[in-house]
């Protein structure tokens, strides 16, 4: 990766586009969101702009009482795989919940990933989020915080078991002496523990970058925990510079605590930008798309990740504050930043779901290219963060806006690519191959 520090930058793939109204625009893609070809053409868009990798988030019910947003759509992993033959250099990462998925079945869909992509894969684990999620694989409700994380920190452990166990040089193909595989480099998992029971070996060999790139998503304190002792890149939530260089130096402090380095795991928060060629112009780009805000629909999205209820609280009355975090049960990194903004702004509930209406409460900036790329920069040089996770507004026309108009300014000042460093996600990032695990850890 050089000895010069460098951003990192991925594009977080969603529907229309992050804004919830945004796709009520009549230039809006969101008749487009079950093509395959829409998707393959944003990753194409990414990839020419030198990004890091195109990310999945992934959702496993529908909120009935919530008509106006985008539900999600084609599975991710289904997808990115198709987006693989249609690109050659940029990361694939998807969203994979531990409370759903067996390790045996997310180790091969996410190795076959893997070998298609010819090494791009990532994997982004997740405890998931809702009671309805919960009810579509068979539970009445979610596990609690705390046992969720205990049975991923177990997938985390058989899912790396099941990627080692073949060696590199497990297929020999040897037609002379009719031998393809060699089973003495293949190896059973026998993982026996609280959560899973898992034999192995894997039925695909070895992934090409050794094992897909793990990220991981959390801002609890169980989340950050988790993050520090697994993840190789994290996504995190910062509405502002203090609370992305607060989050930062935490991980970076407890990824020392367990025994890695502080400064090889990059941070990279959720980024929501309007660019035009005047200030004026982007933030016209930001008030087109806020003019379909449906007032209800939002109320409805801030009470879904808040707990509580603003139906009938007055539009234009000040917000008061939200209980401690560990009293809500639901996405906490989202809760973390409602919370944060009402603590720093003080808003009216309006001037909340105005905040909110695109990301979610995730850092926005609007401008000029130039004074885009100053904000990121400014981050990026204080230690806030590493990169950022991209969460365009709209689609194409946001992620277009930055790689044609902030990327360029970024290689100019020497802070991003201009060419892709190898052909892995794992070169990408500047991470090293791993070595094959001897034995499956056990938990506990």
């Amino acid at each position: 990766m050089g000895t010069t520090r460098q951003l990192h930058l991925n594009a977080f793939i969603y529907g229309a586009g992050h804004h919830t109204m945004g796709w009520r625009h009549p230039d809006s893609s969101a008749d487009r969101v079950g093509d395959i070809a829409y998707y393959e053409e944003l990753a194409r868009l990414a990839e020419r702009g030198c990004l890091d990798a195109v990310f999945f988030a992934d959702g496993q019910s529908v909120n009935h009482e919530y008509a106006a947003g985008i539900p999600w759509f084609l599975e991710p992993v289904t997808a990115l795989s198709a987006m693989a033959r249609a690109t050659r250099n940029i990361g694939l990462v998807s969203t994979i919940s531990a409370s759903f998925y067996t390790p045996f079945h997310a180790a091969r869909l996410l190795a076959s990933l893997d070998h298609i992509s010819g090494g791009r894969a990532g994997i982004n684990v997740v405890t998931s989020m809702f009671d309805a999620e919960a009810r579509n694989h068979g539970m009445d409700a979610l596990p609690g915080h705390a046992q969720r994380y205990e049975r991923a920190e177990e997938f985390v452990d058989a899912v790396q078991g099941l990627w080692d166990s073949w060696s590199d040089s497990a297929l020999p193909v040897d037609r002379g002496a009719g031998q393809y595989l060699d089973p003495s480099q293949i190896r059973p998992v026998n993982h026996r523990g609280t959560h899973f029971s898992v034999a192995g070996p894997l039925t695909v060999p070895r992934c090409p970058q050794g094992r897909p790139v793990l990220f991981q998503a959390g801002s609890s304190e169980s989340g950050r925990s988790f993050a520090a002792r697994h993840a190789e890149a994290i996504y995190s939530v910062s509405w502002d510079r203090e609370s992305a260089l607060e989050y930062a130096a935490d991980i970076r402090r407890r990824l020392v605590l367990a025994g890695r380095p502080g400064d090889t795991v990059p941070v990279l928060p959720g980024l929501v930008t309007y660019i035009g060629a005047t200030p004026e112009e982007a933030r016209a780009k930001k008030a087109a798309l806020d003019a379909y805000l449906d007032i209800d629909s939002a109320i409805a999205q801030l009470n879904m990740f808040t707990g509580q209820d603003y139906t009938a609280h007055p539009l234009d009355g000040a917000v008061a504050g939200l209980p401690p975090a560990g009293e809500f049960s639901g996405p906490q990194g989202r809760y973390l930043t409602v919370q944060r903004i009402i603590e720093t702004k003080q808003p009216t509930l309006r001037e909340l779901l105005g905040f909110l209406a695109a990301g979610g409460g995730h850092a926005t900036m609007i401008g000029t290219p130039s004074q885009v790329a100053d904000e990121i920069e400014e981050w990026f040089a204080t230690g806030a963060c590493d990169g950022f996770n991209l969460m365009c507004p709209s689609f194409p026309a946001g992620l277009d806006d930055f790689v044609e108009l902030v990327v360029p300014v970024l290689q100019e000042r020497g802070l991003f690519r201009t060419s892709y460093p190898g052909t892995t996600l794992r070169e990408t990032l500047g991470l090293a191959k791993p070595a094959r695990l001897e034995s499956v850890p056990l938990p506990g």
